[in-house]
């Protein structure tokens, strides 16, 4: 019964192919060039200059916010970053304007819940090289469950904002982007709320 079945899955796969290419009997192969965004043969790489990158200069605090690519995207950073980067545990630069208690008053965009929350499940690893929590091995990685806890203070597993967040460079390259944005509210190209779909799914 399973060879049947099994030959007439074949047989329907064979009739698709067969109608998908009984237009096409000559196939044509793709020309090497204005292929995608790229206007130059893509076997010649003698002329091809990459486009320079020109990140914005504007100081923190006078740029212009970038729009959010989809809802909870990270946010582009829309100011110069010299100085700034890297980012490390004890010297991260972007907290002096974007803690929650300071981004109003400067104008920037407040740090979501989120990066204040450890959604790590409390468990650690043994002598042996196995995962236990509360004492106990865990058997099943799929037996952890996600964890929302509130914390005080950034949490350890976002302090490089720079892991997501990344400056914009002003290319000329990219034809014009007719994209339009679209958020479920209004507010949301200013803020996440990340935090409360996840909380959905862990409820």
């Amino acid at each position: 019964m399973k060879l049947v079945k099994f030959a007439l899955i074949l047989i329907i796969a064979g009739t698709f192919t067969a109608c998908f290419n009984s237009d096409n009997s000559q196939t044509k192969s793709q020309e090497n060039k204005s292929f995608g965004l790229r206007d130059a043969d893509l076997l010649d790489e003698t002329k091809v200059v990459s486009d320079e990158t020109k990140y914005l200069t504007d100081p923190a605090g006078a740029s212009t916010k970038i729009k959010r690519a989809f809802e909870n995207a990270p946010p582009m950073i829309s100011h110069d970053v010299e100085g700034m980067l890297p980012i490390t545990i004890d010297n991260n630069q972007c907290i002096m304007c974007h803690d929650p208690m300071l981004a109003e008053s400067m104008g920037a965009t407040a740090i979501p819940k989120s990066h204040f929350t450890n959604f790590r499940e409390d468990v650690n690893i043994d002598k042996k090289g196995q995962l236990q929590r509360d004492g106990k091995i865990v058997e099943n990685s799929s037996d952890i469950k996600t964890v929302v806890k509130p914390l005080d203070h950034l949490s350890n597993a976002r302090f490089n904002c720079s892991a997501c967040h990344a400056p914009q460079s002003q290319s000329e390259i990219v034809p014009k982007n007719n994209f339009v944005t679209e958020f479920r509210s209004s507010d949301l190209n200013d803020k996440s709320n990340l935090l409360d779909v996840i909380e959905e799914g862990v409820k």
